[in-house]
């Protein structure tokens, strides 16, 4: 008897190829903010901002993690996930300041595509893949002021003298910040 493969096993298909796609899309934008922010926090831990890298290793790992969130929707409703190639990632920056106005640009980015593929679900009346992103737009939301809270401290504290030690600081009070912001919204 030769020794034959069996095909796998492939659920029936409930998102579109063009659903698939959109969604694969934004796989590459969060893998590659995971793989940004964990640049950025190795930056900020050689610069002394060890607040700033410990904040920006976590949201590295949290990035990842609605990465993964995305591959196992897309994979559970028939389609296929794809890892993102990782490349022209940014190790060096100018400032800490730099790190944070690139963060906030990110995070804003990332907000336009997931209200994007929003859009889209809704136009084609896929309700499911709709519901399942409104757990990504809410995440955004308090990504995006978090981002610009943080942008916020350079210029409520100023970098001169022990500015940047204390931004560095405040930088590890911003998730709580936002949660109360966003609770109270």
């Amino acid at each position: 008897m030769k020794n034959q493969t069996k095909p796998m096993i492939t659920p029936t298909r409930s998102i579109t190829k063009e659903t698939e796609a959109l969604l694969n899309q934004q796989i590459i934008l969060e893998g590659q903010a995971s793989a940004y922010y964990l640049s950025m926090a190795s930056w900020c831990e050689t610069q002394g901002y060890d607040t700033s890298g410990q904040f920006l290793y976590h949201h590295s790992e949290e990035e990842r993690m609605h990465m993964l969130k995305l591959f196992k929707y897309i994979n559970t409703a028939g389609g296929h996930a794809l890892q993102p190639e990782m490349t022209s990632i940014k190790h060096t920056f100018k400032s800490l300041r730099e790190v944070f106005d690139l963060t906030l640009d990110h995070e804003i980015a990332v907000t336009k595509s997931i209200n994007n593929l929003v859009d889209h679900c809704f136009k084609t009346k896929d309700f499911a893949t709709f519901n399942f992103l409104q757990w990504f737009v809410s995440e955004q939301r308090e990504e995006e002021t978090i981002a610009r809270r943080a942008v916020e401290l350079f210029d409520l504290i100023g970098e001169e003298g022990v500015g940047l030690f204390m931004i560095d600081q405040e930088i590890g009070k911003l998730e709580a910040y936002a949660a109360k912001v966003t609770q109270s919204n």
